[in-house]
């Protein structure tokens, strides 16, 4: 078995000791504190034969440890093991030197998503289009704007002036991402993220849309991509 597999099989008898409301509940008591077996049952109104069943599927999945007290030896006490629960967000990617946003025309979602990079993570990163307009379009400038992000009105680049070896390069629009998708194309994407064109409505409500989708999926991902980025809340 190799170890991505084991990886999974673990992380799916964790999520799956966590699929009864009872062992989520006794999880979320432990969350910050220990407590006695009697002491969960008492609290969560749960039967002595109910809690002994729960306990050992958490203990069999890792994510509950007993130890006897120190005090009187007959009593045990339950502890969460956190590392377990950190354990069911997904691998880390790969090492990139780099993270390259790319769409269509370069002018809104890939611009957005460079600057709320640079924002909110750090680090390099760049954006490009595969059939770059002349100018970012105003309503992107205008979303950046509103959120504090600089973007630069005439900054737009073509896919093959930016993208380098070492890249995660995201396209953050269908069609750049099927244009690329081909075995005769010079970039292959490593992530693909649908976010809906807001030029096609061309409405503020519409890019504002576009920079709340493109700001939870970074959130999401800088922490596979950067184990110890800090986020804002």
């Amino acid at each position: 078995m190799n170890v991505e597999l084991a990886s999974l099989r673990a992380r799916a008898r964790v999520h799956a000791a966590l699929g009864d409301p009872a062992r989520l509940a006794i999880v979320d008591a432990l969350t910050l504190g220990d407590a006695s077996p009697g002491e969960i049952g008492h609290d969560l109104g749960l039967p002595t034969n109910l809690v002994a069943h729960h306990v050992k599927v958490l203990q069999d999945a890792g994510l509950v440890a007993r130890s006897r007290s120190e005090g009187d030896r007959r009593r045990t006490y339950l502890r969460l093991v956190p590392e377990v629960l950190a354990s069911l967000a997904p691998p880390c990617l790969d090492p990139a030197e780099r993270v390259v946003f790319v769409c269509t025309h370069n002018s809104a979602r890939s611009q957005l998503a460079a600057a709320l990079w640079r924002h909110r993570v750090g680090g390099p990163v760049a954006s490009a289009g595969t059939h770059p307009a002349v100018r970012v379009h105003p309503r992107a400038v205008k979303v950046a704007h509103r959120h504090g992000l600089a973007l630069d009105p005439t900054g737009t680049a073509k896919i093959g002036d930016v993208v380098r070896e070492g890249d995660l390069v995201i396209a953050v629009c269908d069609n750049a991402h099927e244009d690329l998708a081909g075995p005769a194309a010079p970039v292959h994407p490593r992530l693909h993220w649908s976010v809906p064109d807001p030029v096609r409505t061309d409405t503020d409500a519409a890019f504002e849309a576009a920079y709340t989708d493109l700001a939870g999926r970074i959130d999401r991902l800088a922490p596979a991509v950067v184990p110890d980025s800090r986020l804002p809340e």
